[in-house]
């Protein structure tokens, strides 16, 4: 109970949410850059913003029916993105994404972006860094804390 207070405490729920969603978009990216020369191939798409939004919502709600920063974390399924809990209670992030629009349908009915897709991928990596390097600060805490050097 004591562990599952410090797990489930303050950030730590959220950048484990912020980093598995970056994990799934740049899979999504990675697959898309991949097939950036297949005919016939349409990119697909993972909505940042509304990730995002979502996930705020998550924490406001935590913060009123818990009255802080405590609890379990209920992240809204949206059509991309959907949270599901696995044995343990963990959030697991499933995934199914979109097809963007907007695109230019080239010759061989590819309708592939390099430039916005190389764009995203770095937008993913530097959010998946930030959340990856925050819950090592925070588990580096803990650390110190449990082995009393603070």
């Amino acid at each position: 109970m004591f562990i599952d207070g410090l797990v489930n405490s303050d950030s730590t729920p959220v950048l484990e949410a912020a980093a598995q969603f970056a994990a799934r978009r740049q899979d999504v990216l990675v697959h898309n850059i991949a097939n950036i020369s297949t005919p016939n191939f349409q990119q697909r798409t993972l909505d940042i913003r509304t990730f995002q939004d979502r996930l705020a919502e998550a924490v406001d709600s935590r913060r009123q029916r818990f009255g802080g920063n405590r609890g379990d974390l209920d992240i809204r399924d949206s059509r991309e993105v959907r949270s599901v809990r696995d044995a343990s209670g963990q959030i697991r992030l499933e995934v199914n994404p979109g097809t963007p629009s907007g695109n230019i349908l080239f010759h061989d009915r590819n309708d592939r972006d390099l430039e916005r897709s190389m764009a995203d991928l770095a937008e993913t990596v530097a959010s998946f860094r930030v959340a990856t390097d925050l819950f090592r600060t925070r588990m580096q805490l803990l650390q110190s804390a449990i082995s009393e050097r603070v």
